[in-house]
């Protein structure tokens, strides 16, 4: 009998042990379940990012989505407006269409899936543009090597966010204020990856990186770079040349090293006496027209080249007529500008004041525009040119023979000459 009851009672503490931890796995698995209501229901002024496992829609019990609390000054910025400018191959993409789903509900998962689309038509615009451009200016800026042929696609992908924002700017792709906006907003992303109490988002981080993506990358299309055997088909063409302006674009946003082979080829053909005359005149029009986006570190760089083929020599009249329209003249050594100015200025003291030699005025004073007029010669010489200029206007005073009036019209054609000389246009009168 004292067995049985020994054995009733030991039942009895194993029931109750049993449903002691069976409450108490209930009590934990709501407390979890609250917790997770609290999480969904909590209200803060900041856009707090979760991590991959949040759903796209955080639901109450009863199915009720929970907004944002930003969502009204969200609906209310420019952000929607922006994602109408996304270029249409992305737009028919899931991802834009799961960030349009996320942003009422979380903006801040919604700029991070943003920009990984953005940083992903980058590596596709930089396959684009060329692996072989890639690999040059990856090599000329100590960015991670870049194979070329098939293997280059594959160190494309495997390049990081940073460097290829790097890569980017430096391939023409991005500008050098996208590039840094570029930057700051991948700062951003990690951000709020790694978001803890340290930081908080701000809506006004969420528009940046939408209006940033959107305006630098989603909303343009790719870019093909130009090829200098299409400059050199340009410049043989059978007329004058005119640059349209898809070339010009194109050059614009070619990376500085095809910039600078681009520009070394056109200064060979125009200095080239071997060169036929037309062809050699087109690629002098052609380097003035893309002058104006021409980066200063190419000039600075086809400036060097120019001196080293040119050495200690004197300075040619064609010469300084190509320097100067491709922007390179005020880089060439000061001696040697200094020494080729001297030598007009000894043309002009030859021609002398007299307004019997105004025919050869004219010619001569003339190729100052071309020279890069007064601001490209050098100081000391400058005075001297500009006293000759100064009493060539002034003259001296009529009367020769029966031509009493002639001295005037003289003036007058000499000072339309210093205005060219200057750059002004002329008074007509």
């Amino acid at each position: 009998m004292a067995s049985a009851a020994s054995t009733a009672d030991t039942e009895a503490v194993a029931t109750s042990l049993s449903a002691r931890r069976r409450a108490r796995a209930t009590a934990e698995q709501m407390h979890r379940v609250d917790r997770e209501k609290f999480r969904v229901r909590q209200v803060s002024g900041s856009l707090r990012s979760s991590d991959d496992s949040r759903e796209l829609c955080k639901e109450q019990s009863v199915g009720e989505v929970v907004l944002h609390p930003a969502s009204d000054l969200i609906s209310n910025s420019e952000v929607p407006a922006l994602m109408g400018q996304i270029r249409p191959q992305w737009q028919s993409k899931g991802l834009i269409e799961r960030v349009r789903r996320l942003l009422p509900v979380d903006p801040s998962s919604a700029c991070q899936r943003l920009l990984n689309a953005a940083v992903q038509d980058l590596r596709e615009k930089v396959q684009i543009a060329g692996i072989d451009i890639a690999s040059e200016v990856a090599a000329a800026h100590r960015l991670p090597p870049i194979n070329r042929g098939s293997r280059g696609a594959e160190d494309i992908e495997n390049y990081s966010t940073a460097k290829l924002i790097d890569l980017s700017y430096r391939m023409g792709l991005l500008s050098r204020p996208e590039w840094r906006k570029m930057t700051r907003a991948y700062d951003i992303r990690r951000d709020l990856e790694h978001e803890d109490a340290e930081y908080e988002a701000g809506i006004e981080d969420c528009i940046y990186i939408f209006k940033t993506c959107i305006d630098a990358v989603l909303s343009r299309d790719p870019i093909t770079l130009i090829h200098v055997s299409e400059v050199k088909q340009i410049v043989q063409a059978s007329g004058p040349v005119a640059a349209d302006p898809d070339l010009l674009t194109d050059y614009k946003h070619a990376p500085e090293t095809r910039q600078l082979e681009i520009l070394k080829f056109l200064l060979s053909v125009a200095l080239d006496d071997s060169e036929p005359d037309l062809v050699r005149e087109n690629s002098y029009v052609l380097i003035q027209e893309i002058d104006a986006y021409t980066g200063n570190s190419v000039r600075v760089d086809l400036a060097t080249y120019q001196m080293d083929k040119v050495g200690r020599t004197p300075l040619t009249e064609l010469q300084v007529r190509v320097a100067h329209a491709a922007g390179i003249l005020p880089y060439f050594r000061k001696a040697q500008r200094a020494a080729f100015f001297r030598s007009q200025l000894e043309a002009l003291e030859k021609i002398g004041h007299s307004w019997r030699a105004n025919a050869s005025h004219g010619p001569a004073l003339r190729l100052f525009p071309e020279f890069g007029g007064l601001a490209a010669v050098p100081a000391d010489v400058r005075v001297q040119i500009v006293r000759w200029m100064t009493l060539c206007y002034i003259g001296e005073p009529g009367g020769y023979g029966t031509m009493r009036s002639q001295g005037l019209l003289q003036q007058q054609r000499r000072a339309s000459d210093r205005a060219d000389v200057q750059g002004r246009p002329r008074d007509h009168q």
